[in-house]
């Protein structure tokens, strides 16, 4: 007669990973002083993945930091692998994040979170995963998993997606945001009547979303 034996395996797995990325440092920024900055975390979407950085100045903040220099934010914008997705890479994110914050004046109270389409649910997976880290997020038109939406009851979130997005359904980001109402999360949504895939464009051009994002601090949510 076979029996069932309840055992226990342990190990350390690493992985080695590359990530480049765009930084934006604003002009008024220095070394020599003690002013620390507020930073966003921008995860592009699937079209930029690959080895080409410039790839990802085709939307979004990386977009908008290249046509001005009076951004009032610290950027980082990394580039997914080709092989890989945004929800694949939560560790090499966080380390980069880590990177920045240690060679840079970031105030670590005032780091924001923001993606769309793949981007979008890597900003889902990542805040969930890692909900200390962040002191607000905008995901754009992606999805995350419902049941973890608990984790970003004190995390401050404005979702945004197009009514007629055939890419990415509505209903990706509607379930996120019923799960955080239904946990008492603090979220906005946002849809967009007559927006299809791209809602990312006239969010990212709305200097409210900026203003509401530097109302929030990590762990102090205005």
């Amino acid at each position: 007669m076979s029996t069932q034996q309840a055992k226990t395996f342990e190990t350390v797995i690493t992985r080695q990973t590359r990530l480049d990325y765009l930084l934006y440092l604003p002009d008024a920024y220095s070394e020599e002083t003690q002013q620390q900055w507020p930073l966003i975390l921008f995860l592009h979407g699937m079209g930029q993945r690959g080895d080409d950085v410039e790839l990802i100045k085709k939307h979004g903040i990386p977009k908008i930091v290249d046509e001005r220099r009076d951004f009032p934010f610290i950027t980082v914008s990394p580039q997914c692998p080709e092989s890989s997705f945004w929800p694949l890479e939560t560790e090499a994110l966080i380390a980069l994040l880590d990177e920045v914050i240690a060679n840079y004046n970031v105030d670590p109270d005032r780091v924001y979170l923001t993606g769309l389409s793949m981007g979008g649910y890597g900003t889902w997976i990542l805040a969930t995963t890692y909900p200390e880290r962040f002191a607000a997020i905008a995901p754009i038109c992606g999805g995350g998993i419902p049941v973890m939406a608990s984790m970003l009851q004190t995390v401050p979130v404005w979702a945004f997606h197009g009514a007629k997005d055939e890419a990415v359904p509505l209903a990706e980001s509607e379930r996120m945001v019923d799960a955080l109402k239904k946990c008492g999360g603090d979220v906005r949504f946002t849809v967009y009547p007559d927006a299809e895939h791209d809602s990312w464009t006239e969010t990212y051009d709305n200097p409210e979303l900026y203003e509401w994002l530097l109302r929030h601090r990590r762990g102090k949510a205005k």
